[in-house]
C-alpha cells in the first residue's frame, strides 16, 4: 500500500512538471513571437508579420516592365498579386511559400541598403533574394552537389565576370533559420550569413541586360524557385543622404548632401567625399572640420565606420581652432577594441565626453561595419545613443562638480553654442547620413 501511494506520488509529480515544462514552452513561444519582425534601431519592418501589406506579385524582368504601357502594366500586375495570395501565406509570424506560385516582390523600389532578413528552406530548397530586382543573393541546400550548392548560401550566384562563390560555407543545417544582412551600395554587394562575410563588396552584374550595369533601384524579390520557403524578420534601412518622412515631420535638416563639402568648413582637403560618405584621408590633410554655423541644443544624428585603431571625436559647442576637449566638449570615436587602447582611461572609450563623463561599453559594431549614433544636447544634459542603446546620459554641471574625472579645467563644458566638428586625429574613417534638428 505504502509503494502504491509513493508511486501515485511520483506519477503526481511527474504529470505537475510535464505541465509545467509545456507552460514554460508555451511562454517562451509566445514571447519569440511578439519579438518577431519588430525592427531593430534604424530599421523598418518590410513584412508587419500579419499579412502581405507592403507587398505584391512578380510581373516579368526589370526590362520588360519598363517596355509595357501603364495600362498592361496595372492588367498584368493585377493577376501577379492574385497569384501571390493564393500561395504567399503569413504563418506564425512567417511569410511562406507552398512552392507553386511566383516571387513576392516589395511594392517600393530601393537602391542603396542594408537589408536584414531570417531564411529557412526545407530539403532540396532553393532560394534567392534580388536585389534591385535582378537576381540574386542565392540561397539553397546545400546538399545538392550536382547544382554545386555545396558552397554555400550567400553568393551572387548570377555574376559572369566577378566572384559569384560566397567566401566561406555558413549554412546552418536545412530546417533551421538562418539569418543573411545584405549591404548594397552603388553596384557592389557585401553579403554577411549568420554573421559570417560571404561576399565582400563584390560588383553585381545587371543579368538582364548584361551590356548594362545593374540599375540604380529596383525592387526587392523573394525568389521561388519550385520549393517550400519561409522567412521573417525582413528589415531595411535605406542609406542616403535625404531624411525620411518622419525626419522632415520632427524638423530634421541634412548635414551633408552626399555630393561634396557645402555647408562645412576647416580641413576640407583631408576629409574626403566618396560614393555619398565622408572619408578621412589624413594623408591628404590635418585638422577638425566644422559646421557652417554653429548649435547650441540640437538632436544630431550619423552614421560611423571605423578601420582598426581609428580614433575621432565629435567636437559639440566649440570655437574654431582649439582643442575641442577642453574649449568645447569631445564625444570620442574610437576603436576600443584596439591593443593600443588596452590601457584607456574610463573617460576616453567611444562616446564618452573625453575627460568629463564615461561611456557604457560594448555596444559598437566589429570594426568595418556601420555605427548609427544620436547625440541629444540640451542645455547641460548630453544624451549619447549607440546602435540603440543610450551609453551616455549626464549632467554635465554636476558631472564636473567638484571637478572633472581628469582633473583638468574645461572651460567648454560652460559655453552653450559653438561649431560641431569632426577631429581629425590621424586615422582613416567614414561618416555618412548626417542631420540635425536644433532644439528650443
Amino acid at each position: 500500500m505504502k509503494k502504491r501511494t509513493s508511486n501515485s506520488k511520483l506519477l503526481f509529480h511527474f504529470a505537475s512538471l510535464v505541465l509545467v515544462l509545456i507552460c514554460l514552452g508555451y511562454v517562451a513561444t509566445r514571447t519569440e513571437a511578439k519579438q518577431l519582425n519588430r525592427p531593430p534601431e534604424g530599421f523598418v519592418a518590410l513584412f508587419n508579420g500579419r499579412d502581405l501589406a507592403g507587398w505584391k506579385g512578380l510581373v516579368g524582368s526589370p526590362k520588360s516592365r519598363r517596355e509595357m504601357s501603364r495600362e498592361e502594366l496595372a492588367k498584368a500586375q493585377a493577376k501577379a498579386d492574385e497569384n501571390m495570395r493564393a500561395h504567399w501565406k503569413v504563418v506564425d509570424g512567417a511569410l511562406c511559400f507552398d512552392g507553386k506560385g511566383h516571387s513576392l516582390c516589395t511594392a517600393k523600389d530601393y537602391g542603396d541598403f542594408e537589408m536584414l532578413v531570417d531564411w529557412k528552406i526545407e530539403k532540396g530548397g532553393d532560394s534567392g533574394i534580388y536585389l534591385r530586382g535582378t537576381p540574386q543573393v542565392q540561397i539553397w541546400d546545400t546538399a545538392n552537389r550536382s547544382v554545386g550548392a555545396q558552397v554555400g548560401s550567400g553568393g551572387l550566384y548570377n555574376n559572369k565576370k566577378g566572384a559569384s562563390k560566397p567566401l566561406k560555407l555558413a549554412d546552418k543545417p536545412v530546417g533551421e533559420w538562418n539569418t543573411f544582412r545584405i549591404i548594397m551600395t552603388g553596384e557592389k554587394v557585401t553579403v554577411y550569413l549568420n554573421g559570417v562575410l560571404v561576399v565582400k563588396n563584390v560588383v553585381m552584374e545587371n543579368y538582364w541586360e548584361r551590356d548594362k550595369p545593374i540599375y540604380p533601384n529596383g525592387q526587392i524579390e523573394l525568389q521561388s524557385h519550385g520549393s517550400l520557403l519561409y522567412f521573417r524578420n525582413v528589415f531595411i534601412r535605406e542609406i542616403t543622404n535625404k531624411l525620411t518622412e518622419q525626419e522632415k515631420a520632427d524638423g530634421f535638416k541634412p548635414l551633408f548632401n552626399g555630393k561634396n563639402l557645402r555647408g562645412w568648413q576647416g580641413n576640407t582637403k583631408g576629409y574626403v567625399v566618396k560614393d555619398g560618405t565622408i572619408v578621412v584621408e589624413p594623408e591628404l590633410g590635418g585638422g577638425d572640420l566644422y559646421t557652417a554655423q554653429e548649435y547650441g541644443d540640437f538632436i544630431m544624428r550619423f552614421e560611423f565606420k571605423l578601420t582598426p585603431g581609428a580614433n575621432n571625436g565629435l567636437g559639440i559647442r566649440m570655437p574654431m581652432n582649439v582643442n575641442a576637449a577642453y574649449q568645447g566638449m569631445e564625444l570620442q570615436i574610437l576603436d576600443n577594441t584596439a591593443s593600443k587602447y588596452k590601457n584607456l582611461k574610463p573617460y576616453q572609450f567611444h562616446g564618452s565626453i573625453y575627460g568629463v563623463v564615461p561611456a557604457k561599453r560594448g555596444y559598437l559594431k566589429p570594426v568595418g561595419m556601420w555605427n548609427f549614433q544620436e547625440v541629444i544636447a540640451k542645455g547641460k544634459q548630453i544624451t549619447v545613443k549607440l546602435n540603440g542603446t543610450t551609453i551616455v546620459d549626464a549632467d554635465i554641471d554636476k558631472a564636473s562638480t567638484p571637478k572633472t574625472m581628469d582633473g583638468n579645467d574645461h572651460p567648454g563644458l560652460k559655453r552653450d553654442k559653438g561649431y560641431i566638428a569632426f577631429c581629425g586625429h590621424g586615422d582613416k574613417l567614414a561618416f555618412r547620413s548626417l542631420r540635425i534638428k536644433t532644439l528650443k
